[in-house]
């Protein structure tokens, strides 16, 4: 998320004292005295929501000011009944922050978590996502979990917008992983637009040559050695890697993925891995071989300021590691440090001898994400585990690298299969796999 998103934060009132209205009192000040410090723009309208037309009021000055979230908190226990008026009013995710009890005292003195249950328990039969946050503004846990729920409830609600593009379609075979267009809008939102390899083949030719040497100066300049490649070998990747990224850009893209094979090695002379790798290191949201979910994902864990993204092959397993394995298109900045044993290089394909991929292995010692969405059956599926990168156990040409698992990866792996996930998984840094679970019940996906 590139620019600072704008929370719109509504204390639910009440029409008549009751509970403890001065601890209420209290507890909004602590609130608003941490949200500046959240790292969002915060938007409080004028006035407290309590009843309809005045909640009314409150989410069109909402609407006016173009908040990205909403906030309700209920200080003091606020009527249930707004909670019908508040999901015909803002259709996306909405975060309910319960506020603490009193410490001390024999009467109870907000009922606020009562009120929020009263709140998830009406939304969730309307069918309307929420959020929940529990805790008091001070602490810690609820510090994080706030910031997990604003950018939950955004990317849900930006993910509506998103315009994935596909290039040349599917790999052959890999059926699993094509475009549905009527499938990923019902369940994402997302739309899809579809462009073909000699619409991309025009872009790539039509670059001046100005433009591709200015490029391989940028290449020259990250100071990646050669493998088995040479410098006469970057103009045509830089060409590659500003067609795509002229996609991007001209197309409106958020997300995108291209077939590389089995035509571009033979069209152009070359492989996009490079410039594929390039690309997901700048943080653009990029899939191959037309892994239009993978593009997806890459763009969700993007959006919930989880860091970069590498789509890859799970190449074996046994029951403690899995040896996660692809071409040559892992983000540099989760590989081992230029000039290391295996650190980035540009080198050519380990299949069909031409360049230009980057060989290079995950960095050792890291944490890590192992997730993935998927269609099936008409519906979409999330699965996520963690783990921890090792050196592995032998070199991969492309791109290597082991992960030790929290689970056993062969009864993980088999319950996959049967729930038709296509062979990418996505690779992220940090252990998130609690969060991208609750991304998918907010957005009514089946966890495996």
């Amino acid at each position: 998320m590139s620019k600072q998103l704008k929370v719109g934060v509504i204390f639910l009132g009440r029409r008549r004292p009751g509970f403890d209205m001065e601890w209420g009192k209290q507890m909004e000040a602590r609130v608003r005295g941490w949200l500046p410090q959240a790292g969002f723009e915060i938007f409080e309208p004028a006035e407290k929501a309590i009843d309809d037309p005045s909640l009314r009021r409150v989410m069109a000055a909402c609407d006016a000011e173009k908040v990205d979230a909403i906030v309700l908190l209920q200080t003091t226990m606020g009527d249930a009944r707004l909670s019908q008026t508040m999901a015909q009013l803002w259709p996306d995710p909405i975060i309910l922050w319960a506020t603490p009890e009193k410490p001390d005292g024999d009467m109870i003195s907000s009922c606020s978590l009562v009120g929020v249950h009263c709140w998830a328990s009406v939304l969730r039969q309307l069918g309307h996502a929420f959020e929940l946050v529990h805790g008091d503004p001070d602490a810690a846990e609820t510090q994080r979990r706030f910031s997990e729920a604003v950018r939950l409830a955004v990317t849900v609600r930006r993910l509506k917008k998103v315009r994935l593009g596909v290039i040349g379609g599917q790999a052959p075979g890999y059926f699993a992983m094509s475009a549905d267009p009527f499938v990923i809008h019902r369940g994402t939102g997302a739309q899809v637009q579809t462009f073909s390899l000699v619409e991309f083949s025009n872009v790539a030719n039509e670059l001046s040559a100005e433009t591709v040497a200015a490029d391989v100066a940028k290449v020259k300049a990250l100071g990646y050695p050669h493998k088995d490649t040479s410098d006469e070998d970057l103009p045509m990747s830089s060409r590659l890697y500003l067609a795509i990224k002229s996609f991007f850009e001209n197309e409106n893209l958020d997300a995108l993925t291209i077939r590389e094979w089995p035509e571009m090695p033979n069209i152009f002379g070359q492989w996009p891995y490079f410039a594929v790798a390039r690309l997901a290191d700048e943080g653009r949201a990029i899939g191959i071989e037309g892994d239009a979910d993978g593009a997806l994902g890459a763009w969700l864990v993007e959006s919930l300021g989880l860091g970069r993204c590498y789509l890859s092959d799970w190449l074996e397993h046994d029951a403690h590691t899995i040896t996660l394995w692809h071409g040559g298109a892992a983000p540099m900045s989760l590989c081992q440090p230029v000039g290391k044993p295996g650190g980035p290089q540009i080198a050519k394909h380990f299949n069909i001898k031409k360049p230009a991929v980057m060989e290079a292995t995950l960095r050792t010692g890291m944490p890590v994400t192992v997730y993935r969405f998927w269609r099936c059956d008409g519906k979409y599926f999330l699965t996520a585990r963690e783990g921890e990168t090792l050196k592995p156990k032998r070199h991969l040409m492309a791109t290597n690298g082991l992960a030790k698992m929290n689970c056993d990866p062969r009864e993980w792996f088999e319950e996959l299969c049967h729930a038709g996930m296509p062979h990418h998984v996505a690779v992220v840094q940090g252990h998130h796999a609690a969060l991208l679970k609750r991304l998918a019940r907010v957005m009514k996906m089946e966890i495996i």
